[in-house]
């Protein structure tokens, strides 16, 4: 994994080799033996991972995860685990582009660094949703089910975009769902309460207007200025808990809809299954989802997770695995060494930089694993430091 990190060229596990230590390295085909059926569970990595990023939470008793799937580029055949599936990323309302790869259902804790700015989400479980296999809800639900195993003490929020807001009806044990709400979702009144009636109980009450139609007849808004992917906006927020019965069949849900004051963007809805749960909370953990996103982006262009040559048995999944594993690693460290005055590089044509990105991260932990390197190999003669920082720096900027 610190080969993965250093590597320049392309992210192939040739590649990875020819950076390690000479001394130390083994012959390239062992490490495709590793990857693709090596006795080691990516799991267990995931735990150990999981452990880490918990407890830089500030409060490690309630912890906001975020879930989505995402599709990795991988051609070919014979790419164990890959099919056809919708590319997101270039496909419109009007066009939809298929692409061949693996989809990957991801788990994330979002992290809210000391320095402030967007929050950091942080993989802590994966799983390949294949054509023939359980579904991305399924998928979803057992790796919430593993996590919640893993931390017996802990609360969690749950957020996912609209196509997983049916986890609201799972009763996910001690986990709160927060989730977008379809604009025409068919709303209830609360069931009544019981009579000594003979016959089945209703489930539902009165029908009440879609989301739409609530929004336009609601007048009590309130005016709250959000926290939104690491910068302030004023908004308004108008909430009322209902009956989604299609997604949640037995438990109310809080809707909360967010407006534009200056009326260019449409109407947002929102809902969360914590009655508990302030509007403006809701809100400003569904805006953190960006932040998956993120990571999507970083683990394909700055690890090259979709680069790694590995086709047959449990390669493919693996080495996706590895690839978020080694991004959340890579943060975590950052996070534990540099504090609330962080180190980046602040370039020419971006003055107003504020807050470090995950290449700034990546780039400050070359610099370490280098300088172990140099120093290391030196042996008996003495290297100037002033001579050392040089060549860190000049590999960094070269990197």
């Amino acid at each position: 994994m610190s080969a993965w990190a250093l590597v320049t060229a392309r992210r192939s596990i040739v590649s990875m080799v020819d950076v390690m230590d000479p001394s130390t390295r083994g012959a390239h085909d062992a490490y495709h033996r590793l990857v693709r059926a090596g006795s080691w569970s990516l799991t267990a990595c995931f735990f150990a991972l999981a452990k880490l990023v918990v407890a830089l939470v500030p409060d490690p008793s309630r912890v906001t995860l975020y879930l989505d799937d995402t599709l990795f580029h991988r051609n070919g055949p014979k790419v164990e685990g890959a099919g056809s599936w919708r590319d997101a990323v270039r496909s419109t309302r009007k066009r939809v582009v298929v692409a061949r790869g693996l989809n990957l259902v991801v788990l994330t804790v979002g992290l809210q660094p000391r320095w402030g700015g967007m929050t950091i989400s942080i993989p802590v479980n994966l799983r390949l949703h294949r054509k023939d296999g359980p579904t991305m809800l399924a998928l979803a639900a057992e790796m919430m089910a593993e996590l919640v195993s893993w931390f017996p003490s802990t609360r969690f929020v749950l957020c996912g975009d609209g196509a997983y807001a049916t986890l609201a009806g799972n009763h996910l044990e001690r986990t709160a769902v927060v989730s977008r709400m379809r604009r025409d979702a068919a709303l209830y009144e609360a069931p009544p309460s019981r009579t000594n009636r003979r016959g089945r109980p209703r489930k539902k009450g009165a029908r009440l207007d879609t989301p739409v139609q609530l929004a336009k007849a609601a007048t009590s808004w309130q005016e709250v200025e959000l926290d939104w992917r690491g910068h302030k906006v004023t908004k308004l927020l108008w909430s009322r808990d209902v009956l989604w019965y299609r997604v949640c069949k037995d438990a109310m849900v809080r809707l909360v809809v967010v407006r534009d004051p200056t009326g260019h963007e449409p109407d947002d809805f929102f809902f969360t299954t914590d009655l508990q749960m302030s509007p403006q909370e809701v809100v400003e953990i569904y805006a953190g989802r960006w932040s998956i996103e993120l990571c999507y982006r970083e683990v394909k262009q700055g690890i090259g997770g979709q680069e790694p040559q590995s086709w047959k048995l449990k390669g493919p999944e693996r080495a996706a695995g590895l690839a978020f594993w080694l991004y959340g690693a890579v943060w975590v460290w950052y996070l534990k060494i540099s504090g609330e005055r962080p180190r980046f590089a602040i370039k020419a044509w971006y003055p107003t930089k504020a807050t470090p990105s995950f290449a700034d991260a990546l780039a400050e932990l070359r610099r370490h694993l280098w300088r172990e390197r140099i120093t290391g190999d030196s042996g008996v003669l003495a290297v100037n430091e002033q001579t050392i920082d040089l060549l860190v720096e000049a590999l960094a900027v070269a990197a």
